[in-house]
């Protein structure tokens, strides 16, 4: 079993997630994760989609997906050089003005914003990688003792050479 990641490009159409994600859960194929947006052209939409499979898994979710009429391309993104980021917020409760200090200090040591600030609370944003944002994650459950994670899926893209991941 290997995290697999695919981008799909679809016809931009009511239901289209509906029956990507159909296929997965009729197959019962686990999805890590699933991310949609509009790319530059308004009638499509790009997918990326993060699997834990087998490689003979992972094959057959590729050639269902290709049967599918509003697939118009799959593209295995696996071994390929990314660019990838996701979306994390974090709230931080019940936080006096040390607990704030800290909260400072962490968003600055992992490069990421406090973009809203109580009496006795905070909201960070970070869009760093999945890891970096497993990490984070991490301190702030070790830091504090009430918070509230929302995650988005990572996105990714191809890089333009081949250094990156």
């Amino acid at each position: 079993m290997k995290n697999r990641w695919i981008a799909l490009y679809v016809e931009n159409q009511v239901g289209v997630l509906a029956k990507v994600s159909g296929l997965f859960s009729g197959k019962s194929y686990n999805l890590q994760s699933l991310t949609v947006g509009t790319t530059e052209h308004e009638d499509v939409s790009r997918m990326t989609i993060s699997v834990n499979a087998d490689d003979i898994t992972f094959e057959q979710i590729k050639k269902q997906l290709n049967t599918m009429v509003e697939v118009i391309k799959v593209i295995d993104l696996t071994d390929a050089p990314l660019h990838s980021k996701e979306i994390l917020y974090a709230k931080i409760h019940d936080i006096d003005a040390a607990g704030k200090e800290e909260a400072f200090r962490i968003a600055q040591v992992f490069k990421i914003r406090v973009i809203d600030i109580g009496e006795d609370s905070c909201l960070l944003e970070s869009a760093l990688t999945e890891r970096r944002n497993n990490e984070l994650t991490k301190l702030l459950k070790k830091t504090f003792h009430r918070i509230e994670i929302v995650r988005g899926g990572p996105v990714a893209i191809e890089s333009i050479s081949t250094s990156c991941r």
